[in-house]
């Protein structure tokens, strides 16, 4: 990987990791499911990078690639192939027994899923099993073997739209959410899939942990994502306007992927079975402010002036129990796994659109 973006934020993500956490990683064989998204980019790179440090012995990747190939995905093979598997899995209905190395993972990063509301609406009983069912299959097939770890992509989506009061939104808050509706196949298929987690870790004492992403964005996302971060960027590599098909005024906090990512690695090495906001708590904006953030950044990066236009959503469902404001308290992670983000949402932008910027100067996109 030579885009300089994506060299500066593994450094990044390396050298936020304190020394116990690095050393859980050495001496390691790992598993990755869901490895065709944008976190799944930053996993692969990351320990592709820094193999020799950890003395990371060999890499399985899983994707079913139900959404398609990402645009980066070849050249990551072909370039460490004697090193890395990437198998087209099903998690949920295809056999683990089956799969040469699998039996000696001992760190799994279970990502396994739609995270667009646009296409697990497309495709909600996918998504509903690959968190149940899917983690299900790993939790069984690991029970019995020395892993060191078991890493759980659960979702802020568990808290659904959470009143006023519990905003900024810590761990213990319950959730607010719609049972029965477009965005349920995903909110609730995590909701228990923690609760597999949970149990696993009780009766078998599973060294299972639980991140819950809070708006990740920036370099790897695909761009016909529909998630606002991707469509905002889509649209400026285009040198096209904006949409937005809201009135602008929902809030979220935008975690940079270099941030999350540092995050999720301190999760699944802290020492007991636990669950952890991973996100930024500052500044909550809303999508109006988000495209302000862009559209700058476009004539800053490309020259372009663009602009935000407000419209009708492409579909129905579109805003239906979408939450109006989400922020985390992550006090928890900071106080318990050394946890601090930093990276604003202004330089993450400019960072992500750099990062375009280079890819299609280099013809990769």
């Amino acid at each position: 990987m030579t885009n300089k973006i994506i060299e500066e934020d593994l450094k990044y993500i390396f050298n936020n990791l304190n020394n116990k956490q690095k050393k859980f990683f050495e001496n390691s064989n790992i598993l990755i499911t869901g490895c065709g998204g944008f976190l799944g980019f930053y996993f692969l790179n990351f320990f592709l990078k820094f193999r020799d440090d950890f003395n990371i012995r060999s890499i399985i990747a899983f994707d079913n690639f139900i959404v398609g190939k990402p645009y980066w995905f070849d050249s990551i093979v072909n370039s460490n192939e004697n090193f890395l598997s990437i198998i087209n899995f099903d998690i949920a209905n295809d056999n683990i027994e089956s799969i040469a190395g699998a039996e000696s993972a001992d760190i799994i990063i279970h990502m396994a899923s739609i995270a667009s509301p646009t296409f697990y609406r497309k495709y909600p009983i996918e998504t509903l099993d690959a968190n149940v069912w899917g983690v299900r299959k790993l939790l069984d097939f690991y029970i019995d073997k020395p892993i060191k770890g078991l890493l759980f992509f659960s979702s802020s989506e568990v808290y659904g739209d959470p009143v006023p009061e519990y905003i900024p939104t810590d761990e213990e808050y319950r959730g607010n959410v719609a049972i029965i509706g477009p965005r349920a196949c995903y909110d609730e298929a995590k909701r228990f899939g923690e609760t597999l987690c949970y149990l696993y870790s009780l009766k078998y004492n599973a060294p299972v942990r639980i991140a819950r992403p809070f708006n990740n964005y920036g370099p790897g996302m695909k761009l016909g994502d529909r998630r606002v971060p991707a469509d905002f960027a889509k649209s400026i590599l285009e040198e096209k306007d904006i949409y937005i098909y809201s009135d602008g005024t929902p809030t979220r906090t935008f975690c940079y992927i270099a941030d999350a990512i540092t995050g999720y690695l301190k999760v699944i090495s802290h020492d007991n079975f636990d669950y952890f906001n991973i996100g930024i708590d500052k500044p909550e904006i809303s999508i109006r402010e988000l495209s302000e953030i862009y559209l700058k950044n476009a004539e800053i990066i490309f020259g372009k002036k663009l602009n935000a236009i407000f419209t009708k959503p492409p579909d129905d469902n579109y805003m239906i129990h979408n939450p109006n404001r989400r922020c985390p308290n992550i006090d928890k992670a900071r106080s318990m796994i050394d946890y601090s983000p930093i990276i604003h949402v202004e330089e993450g932008v400019y960072k992500f659109l750099e990062f375009l910027k280079y890819e299609k100067e280099d013809g990769l996109i």
